[in-house]
């Protein structure tokens, strides 16, 4: 079984090659994806694979650079730079990613 750190590093490879599939394998069934301290923003993995779907879509230029991590257990915390596309100003955010069973249960963003 992957360490939590490599199933975050995993997901995020995934993500900035444009790969849905490698990206929502790393991701359980009932994922759930909030804003820290606020609401839930998407339930289940058919919820998140289409979101991801689109935004993919729509940037394809889109990638993340990480800019620092921090695990702790089963969390990882994943401080990044995203670029949506090659000349719009980039934005930072944090992902919050707690894994259990080598797979994501829950990211809490905060941006």
């Amino acid at each position: 079984m992957s360490s939590p750190s490599e199933v975050a590093q995993a997901q995020l490879d995934a993500y900035n090659a444009q790969d849905l599939d490698a990206h929502c394998a790393r991701f359980a069934d009932d994922v759930v994806v909030a804003e820290l301290n606020g609401p839930v923003t998407l339930e289940g993995i058919g919820a998140y694979r289409e979101r991801y779907a689109k935004l993919f879509a729509d940037f394809p230029d889109n990638r993340a650079e990480l800019l620092g991590r921090v695990a702790v257990g089963d969390v990882v915390m994943d401080h990044e730079r995203v670029w949506r596309t090659k000349t719009a100003a980039p934005f930072e955010a944090v992902a919050i990613y707690t894994i259990r069973g080598g797979m994501i249960r829950r990211v809490d963003f905060v941006r």
